[in-house]
């Protein structure tokens, strides 16, 4: 379907999007929070979004994650609570352009696999999992790369290679397998609905 990148129904489909992700951020169900970890299902509107209305989208989502997630630092995540303390410009940097960034990509690589002509089914599946891949990789790569000495000072190698192993493992395993059965169950129920290709 063609359509205006700043239609009514484009505009009004993204807004709602925010507002799930606004109210998965600041209620109990957007975290699961256990063993020091934090496990997001923020993921799961940003994928719908990048695959239903493009990259932009994506991108555009993305970004309201990123930044109710550096809210959180202010006293809602105990992880993000310690990197804001730590530097808070760092701390920015791993909360909002990480989750752009995967948004935006998420998009395109769901074009990409259309132009491929693989089936949209396919397509929003593995898109739908690269997105929480994607989340995981980008946050605690820029997590290590920006603390890494202060990790490495205030805690030592044997914990923080454990915690980074844990957090990337359980982290993404969670977050996949929420966006495979409910995000791409979701994104293909939409694309049905509204005739999206």
């Amino acid at each position: 379907m063609n359509r205006s990148v700043f239609s009514t129904k484009y505009l009004v489909e993204l807004a709602l999007l925010v507002a799930v992700i606004l109210l998965l951020a600041f209620t109990p169900i957007g975290y699961i929070r256990t063993a020091g970890l934090e496990i997001t299902l923020i993921v799961v509107p940003v994928a719908v979004g990048a695959v239903t209305l493009g990259p932009a989208a994506g991108a555009i989502l993305g970004g309201v994650f990123g930044v109710t997630s550096f809210i959180q630092c202010f006293g809602m995540s105990a992880l993000g609570t310690v990197l804001l303390g730590v530097n808070p410009f760092f701390t920015f940097l791993v909360c909002v352009p990480t989750r752009i960034l995967e948004g935006l990509l998420t998009g395109y690589i769901y074009r990409g696999l259309r132009k491929a002509k693989l089936s949209s089914g396919v397509s929003v599946t593995v898109a739908n999992l690269c997105c929480p891949i994607l989340n995981t990789v980008f946050f605690m790569g820029a997590m290590v790369t920006l603390f890494a000495e202060t990790m490495r000072g205030q805690y030592g190698m044997t914990k923080v290679i454990p915690f980074i192993v844990a957090s990337v493992g359980l982290n993404g395993a969670v977050e996949a397998a929420a966006c495979f059965v409910v995000g791409a169950g979701v994104t293909l129920a939409l694309k049905k609905a509204l005739r999206y290709h």
